[in-house]
């Protein structure tokens, strides 16, 4: 593995778990080193039988499994090219040119292919190769480094203008916005003279990324797609999975990076950024021929993760499965800060008191100003769950104001959640007094809902786009009330996946009773649970089991209500045969 990073260090801890033997080239003690064992002679990496017999165990020897050096030095390349069999980077800024050459020397198999990381490591033809695909993309245009060029493309595209370094350039490092045309120079300076590319500005919605595994096969499959929060140009936060008011855009991010990834020849792991722009469509941004800061979530949130996947994948081994094992994941970057004061220990202190919340920490020796020094991947049954437990580990970072968005206090009553489980809707504001008493419950009982007005016959289209749209945003249970022709839930129900609950509500001159009809009489194919006439307490009572079948906590909750129930019955049971019926019912009145 040339690059032993922090991307090298996760590598080599799914390796130990296969018993993959792994040497790495890097400069000194580099975070892979601290968790590198050397090869046991009798494991041969490319036999799978080998790779995991139980009865091979790794010698404790330390430094036999790295080479000390640059990943740039043409010899040290080939000095590990002797010691392997395949040769993959953690980094792409190599020598492409000392990989081939080792390659034709030793037959050493280097993956992904050295025509991909040539191609991918400048961006600008990353680019050009891209558009020759056919892959969406920013316009760009290669730009002479003078302060002429970037001026005349200024007047060419407008402003907010990109200019992008086309080598050595990550984490935001190498990009300049220019948004006046006397930054030209301003620009050079950032890009150190470097040869540059303009990007005309992509006003995206949100970035996003999925992590794609292609085999040696050409088989590709991909993760689940995930938001990426970024914070001075480096990710701060990654979300997954991707939630969205439009159900389609998870499926085409996915298509759009595995057709990207395609395009190229090798197998491994490709991290593929990209932005969703407001209209639904994607572009891709940049792509990475190795595991990805965004798909460090999958270690513990995924059955397989980008790590182990690369291994497999370039080892010639089955693909693990991508899918996720955990309902909601975020991802928060531990980067290290420039003043004296650190509350990089404060925050490794409070996320080992936050249920779902697993630490990796790096072995990095100095703490710089936005350097990675670490991660935290926080998992739960819900995207509601999950930003509670993130709340802590944002609060111990230094103040920003900003980070209350990503991790809102819990829901206030009366007000709809931003990450919600239960939706309750209704056909008229008049339907709000039977309804409120589901909202009342799904209170006690600690469940984020979202409570609104959306007409069947009125509001039409918002309807459609509220059911179509309602499993990709996260709800898991619809509670629909509606009276006379109460079309609502049934429709609703025919256009998600999603379980909903029906609420006659009376008021119509059939005293309900039409509406509970309507409700329960739907054709086979489109089943709607109705509930008896104005009782919106049973509707959240059976929500709440519906989503408590898959959340014990939840579920532990629901069997206390019953046993409060039984014992508040039995109350009455005991006043009643004290006190006699004519004094109890009279204490009644």
């Amino acid at each position: 593995m040339i690059g032993g990073g922090q991307l090298g260090r996760m590598l080599a801890q799914s390796a130990s778990l296969l018993t993959i033997p792994i040497t790495i080239l890097d400069v000194g003690h580099s975070p892979a080193k601290h968790v590198i064992h050397p090869a046991p002679s009798n494991i041969n990496p490319l036999t799978s039988s080998n790779i995991l017999d139980a009865n091979t165990t790794p010698t404790e020897s330390h430094g036999e499994g790295h080479i000390d050096g640059s990943f740039s030095d043409p010899e040290k390349i080939l000095e590990l090219a002797r010691r392997v069999d395949v040769l993959t980077v953690e980094i792409e800024h190599v020598n492409v040119a000392a990989l081939e050459s080792a390659e034709r020397e030793t037959g050493v198999l280097v993956q992904p292919r050295p025509s991909t990381i040539r191609t991918i490591q400048d961006k600008y033809l990353q680019k050009v190769h891209l558009v020759k695909h056919g892959v969406p993309v920013a316009e760009s245009e290669a730009v002479a480094s003078n302060a002429a060029a970037i001026e005349e493309q200024c007047k060419k595209w407008g402003m907010p203008l990109m200019l992008k370094s086309r080598t050595g350039a990550y984490d935001g490092r190498g990009n300049f916005v220019v948004s006046d045309i006397s930054q030209a120079g301003q620009a050079l300076q950032a890009l150190k003279d470097r040869p540059s590319y303009a990007e005309r500005w992509a006003a995206f919605k949100k970035e996003i990324a999925v992590m794609v595994v292609r085999s040696l096969t050409g088989e590709v499959v991909s993760y689940p797609a995930v938001e990426t929060v970024h914070k001075e140009s480096v990710c701060h936060l990654v979300f997954a999975p991707l939630r969205s008011d439009d159900p389609a855009v998870e499926e085409r991010a996915r298509k759009v990076a595995e057709d990207a990834v395609r395009t190229f020849e090798g197998a491994g792991v490709f991290g593929v950024e990209m932005f969703l722009m407001p209209d639904g469509s994607i572009l891709v941004n940049e792509i990475a021929p190795r595991p990805h800061n965004s798909g460090h979530y999958t270690i513990e949130a995924c059955n397989t993760s980008q790590y182990t996947n690369h291994l497999l994948a370039i080892l010639g081994l089955p693909l693990g499965s991508t899918g996720m094992k955990v309902p909601s994941a975020a991802m928060l970057n531990i980067l290290g800060f420039s003043s004296s004061f650190s509350p990089i220990s404060q925050l490794v202190s409070t996320a080992l008191t936050v249920p779902g919340a697993t630490v990796h920490l790096y072995g990095k020796a100095e703490s710089r100003k936005g350097r990675k020094m670490g991660h935290i991947t926080v998992v739960g049954s819900s995207d509601a769950e999950v930003r509670s437990r993130l709340r802590p580990l944002l609060a111990a970072l230094l103040p920003d104001p900003k980070n209350t968005q990503y991790a809102p206090p819990p829901q206030t009553p009366g007000f709809s959640s931003p990450h919600p489980l239960v939706g309750i809707i209704m056909g008229s504001d008049s339907d709000l007094p039977t309804m409120l008493p589901a909202a009342h419950v799904l209170d006690s009982f600690g469940v984020p809902y979202e409570l609104t007005i959306v007409s069947a016959h009125r509001t039409a289209e918002r309807m459609t786009q509220y059911a179509r749209g309602a499993a990709s945003r996260g709800l898991r249970v619809v509670i629909a009330g509606a009276g006379g022709a109460a079309h609502l839930p049934g429709m609703v129900a025919a256009m998600t996946a999603l379980p909903v609950v029906g609420v006659p509500v009376r008021g119509s001159a059939l005293d309900g009773v039409d509406s509970m009809w309507s409700i329960v009489q739907m054709p086979r194919g489109v089943p709607v649970a109705t509930v008896a006439i104005n009782n919106s307490t049973n509707a959240a009572l059976l929500a709440i089991r519906i989503i408590g079948a898959s959340m014990p906590s939840l579920l532990q909750q629901m069997e206390k209500y019953m046993r409060d129930m039984e014992q508040e019955v039995m109350g009455k049971v005991s006043r009643l045969g004290e006190e006699g019926w004519e004094k109890y019912q009279a204490k009644k009145h």
